[in-house]
């Protein structure tokens, strides 16, 4: 029986992390999948989303601003309205430049995002990030297993809710009007789209995904700090999208769970076979493993595991 019990809260941690991977993956896909937007700074949003909750519903404390104390809802809600505003300002100005240098301004935001978080100590806690974040239904259901199932419930009806909500955007005439400028910006404007309009619109709406995943990545852990949102964070996110397959909202919650098995599953043996004083090396050797996955799978499938299926009108 105990073991039972050990698997499945192993089984549940597993499925909250890559439930909320899921749906910032999501919000990369839509942004890069449909539309071609080369967002390298996914970490910066999933930071701003992470710390704009936790800020908001911690209680006050004497040597840090913020701590609103309010409920963990209006907290996720926040966070999704903090990254589609940052979202939306730095699509404003970056939208406008070709891929690269969007690329390298998106990368700069999430750099700049983090040396705040570092340095804005009576705000965000510095190095030592923020503590006792607020965890949902923890009065009634206590914190052991009970209250992780009760917790990736509700990060699975979450991630149901936005899988659902962008079904039906791809296949809207607005989702139609993203792959064209994905394809063919010049062919869309010629129709009397906006390009830069869309390309706004599907840039902020997938930053708020990012922030809603970290903000149910804060609550669920309970701390965070600027080193959980290294540029390593966006090169897992990337590698999710890539094995499961842009262009496919199916392929992007795949390749969350994959990956993230993946990822987790050779930590674990890592850590058993090698050494504790290599361990340092162990850690390096997960990103050279999954990069050798994302070599694998653009060999073997290029369009990922479940790849967008293009159709053809007739």
């Amino acid at each position: 029986m105990e073991n039972f019990t050990g698997w499945l809260s192993y089984a549940s941690f597993f499925l909250v992390f890559a439930s909320a991977y899921a749906i910032i993956t999501l919000g990369l896909n839509l942004q890069w999948g449909f539309t071609g937007l080369f967002n390298v700074g996914v970490a910066g949003f999933v930071a701003i989303g992470a710390y704009t909750s936790a800020l908001v519903t911690t209680p006050a404390a004497a040597d840090r601003m913020a701590g609103f104390g309010w409920p963990v809802a209006v907290g996720m809600v926040c966070a999704m309205l903090a990254t589609g505003l940052v979202g939306l300002v730095v699509g404003a100005l970056a939208l406008r430049l070709r891929h690269d240098y969007l690329a390298i301004t998106t990368f700069g935001i999430a750099v700049t995002i983090q040396v705040i978080a570092n340095n804005a100590t009576p705000l965000t806690g510095g190095p030592f990030g923020v503590q006792f974040i607020p965890k949902p239904m923890q009065a009634w259901l206590g914190t052991g297993l009970g209250w992780t199932m009760a917790y990736l419930a509700l990060c699975l009806t979450l991630l149901a809710l936005v899988y659902w909500a962008l079904q039906s955007l791809a296949h809207s005439p607005w989702g139609r009007v993203l792959r064209a400028i994905r394809e063919d910006e010049d062919a869309a404007a010629s129709l009397g789209k906006r390009a830069f309009v869309f390309r706004l619109q599907s840039f902020v709406i997938g930053s708020m995904l990012m922030g809603l995943g970290g903000a149910l990545y804060a609550h669920f852990v309970g701390f965070i700090a600027p080193e959980d949102f290294l540029p390593i964070l966006t090169f897992q996110l990337w590698a999710m999208l890539i094995v499961g397959g842009s262009g496919n909202n199916r392929g992007a919650i795949l390749g969350a769970f994959v990956v993230w098995f993946f990822w987790t599953t050779a930590g674990s043996v890592m850590r058993e076979l090698i050494p504790q004083a290599h361990q340092a090396r162990a850690a390096a050797l997960q990103v050279v493993l999954i990069g050798a996955l994302i070599a694998l799978m653009l060999v073997l499938r290029p369009r990922g595991i479940l790849g967008e299926k293009l159709a053809v009108s007739r």
